[in-house]
């Protein structure tokens, strides 16, 4: 597992260049049907669009990416979409780009500048999050050692996303694989041992607006 950036909300942007309207709309997939899927609902919905490229990009490793200029000069639409993508970092992700003629022909550069702008302005109308890969951690522990946890997690920005308080108190939490060696000596050394640990499944999750969320 490794960290990556993906869309959490997915959003839209337009350009207007000579007329021509650009209007790009990014979305999360998370499978190849995925993305074929929203790309065919956009050809619907702006159905009488002179053009709907796109480009997605799906898997992280060794991600899965196609690209179409559907009608446009060969590789002024998709191409010029699927480059930004891979340049953003973005991972399972789609962006379809429709245009409506304007009624001045771009040429080749300028048909690449704009849907290189569309799709950018697509990714900034939408809420990109970064996906962290590490671990539910459960923290067991006295309620004189309360404080000193507390401190601790949130100097190294650990998110919780719960605490139970009975006999002892239970900090549930959420920790990166880059940090989870070094918050169990840093807690183990702060309650000189008293501090029990439990370590579950693996999970991906990241920090929205100071908030704690699970994919």
């Amino acid at each position: 597992m490794k960290k990556y950036l993906a869309v959490y909300e997915g959003g839209s942007g337009e350009i207007v260049e000579k007329k021509s309207r650009f209007i790009a709309h990014v979305e999360n997939v998370e499978s190849v049907g995925e993305a074929q899927e929203f790309i065919e609902l956009m050809k619907k919905e702006y159905w009488d669009a002179r053009h709907n490229c796109y480009a997605f990009s799906v898997g992280t490793d060794q991600p899965v990416t196609r690209c179409s200029d559907d009608g446009e000069p060969s590789g002024t639409g998709g191409k010029p979409i699927l480059e930004v993508i891979q340049g953003s970092g973005i991972h399972n992700i789609v962006i379809v780009v429709t245009r409506y003629f304007g009624g001045t022909l771009l040429g080749t550069g300028g048909l690449v500048r704009a849907y290189t702008d569309a799709a950018r302005a697509g990714i900034e109308g939408s809420e990109i999050i970064e996906k962290i890969p590490g671990y539910r951690v459960s923290l067991h522990m006295d309620y004189s050692d309360v404080g000193k946890v507390q401190y601790l997690l949130a100097q190294n920005d650990i998110a919780t996303e719960s605490t139970d308080f009975t006999d002892r108190v239970v900090i549930h939490s959420l920790v990166s694989e880059d940090h989870m060696e070094m918050m169990r000596k840093k807690l183990v050394e702060a309650t000189s041992g008293r501090i029990r640990i439990e370590t579950g499944d693996p999970v991906y999750f990241g920090n929205r607006k100071g908030q704690a969320i699970l994919f």
